[in-house]
């Protein structure tokens, strides 16, 4: 019996491709849909189309992204993509009108909006501590990530449109660097004769 238990071939796991691109294009766009808003590039009633890309991108897509993480045995990657991908289904949550939660909230919307973006500032300053090891590209996302949601914290705190405008711009320039660190997964995956350096540390 022992014999050929050791005589049967291993059953391997399916290979998984990298969804890192896949997560942070999802996170970018919707980021991007949202900030630009925020920065004046478009007017504040066009926000409204970021609750649709919350939901289906920044969302749902962004939070299969995570679970992929899971299967790859990167730590990181799952929690960050689960994370930002439940935090726009929550921010979607609140903006839509049949859950009540922004009735609920109007009497204090800017106290109760801060302290959501606080912890999510708290919890992105957290995951830009995990990126010393990865590459630069990531601690650029990061890092530029956690000025955001600082800015937008202390817009509703405040509150202060100006705070609100130049977190706009940091979540506009955040998006740009994900794609960029999107792209460059795409093209090692397609083994494309072009290369994006990500400055890979220690």
């Amino acid at each position: 019996m022992a014999q050929i238990a050791r005589e049967r071939p291993e059953v391997l796991a399916p290979a998984v491709a990298d969804p890192a691109p896949l997560g942070l294009c999802a996170f970018a766009l919707t980021t991007f849909v949202l900030t630009s808003t925020y920065a004046g590039f478009f007017p504040a009633a066009a926000s409204g189309v970021a609750v649709a890309v919350a939901l289906f991108y920044g969302g749902v897509a962004q939070l299969c992204a995570g679970m992929w993480e899971f299967r790859r045995n990167n730590t990181f990657g799952a929690t960050a993509f689960t994370s930002y991908g439940a935090f726009w289904l929550s921010y979607a949550a609140i903006l839509i009108p049949g859950t009540g939660i922004l009735t609920a909230i109007t009497p204090v919307i800017h106290q109760a909006l801060g302290v959501y973006l606080l912890g999510w500032t708290i919890f992105t300053g957290l995951m830009f501590l995990g990126t010393f090891r990865l590459n630069m590209a990531l601690v650029a996302v990061f890092g530029l990530l956690f000025l955001t949601f600082l800015f937008l914290t202390i817009g509703e705190l405040g509150p202060s449109t100006g705070a609100h405008q130049i977190g706009g711009y940091l979540g506009v320039l955040t998006a740009i660097v994900a794609w960029y660190t999107a792209l460059a997964g795409v093209l090692v995956s397609t083994r494309s004769p072009f290369q994006l350096p990500v400055f890979p540390m220690g």
